[in-house]
């Protein structure tokens, strides 16, 4: 059962990447996503933690993409979300036809690419509008 064991190291290796996990400096409280090795304001100073964000911000500045690479659909749009936590981070926005500057948006569990017909299938981050 390789096939597996190589899904689960996913999910395990990399919890930032499926479950929005981040850090935060107990010195200064900053929050960061992904996760810092070292506080860029405290320096050596800083103990950073693990930390969960909720997933809800709002849209800092989009584009719309009109050529798409292989395996993914034409037009969509790309924004930069800052979290209400306040990290920011780049991401596909998904289940509107219009986005603006401002709007309010929540995290979305989506697949991401599959790896063949019968492959690994990668899933990750998008965002969608509150209602």
């Amino acid at each position: 059962m390789p096939h597996q064991q190589s899904v689960s190291n996913v999910w395990r290796r990399y919890p930032q990447r499926y479950y929005l996990q981040g850090n935060k400096c107990q010195t200064c409280g900053t929050p960061y996503f992904p996760p810092r090795v070292v506080c860029p304001k405290c320096r050596r100073k800083g103990k950073l933690e693990p930390y969960q964000f909720d997933g809800t911000g709002k849209i800092e500045t989009y584009t719309k993409v009109h050529v798409a690479p292989d395996g993914m659909e034409a037009p969509y749009y790309l924004a930069v979300v800052t979290l209400e936590n306040g990290a920011r981070l780049t991401a596909q926005i998904v289940g509107t036809e219009t986005v603006e500057i401002g709007m309010p948006v929540k995290l979305m569990f989506r697949k991401i690419a599959e790896d063949g017909d019968s492959g690994l299938i990668h899933y990750g981050y998008k965002f969608t509008p509150i209602s």
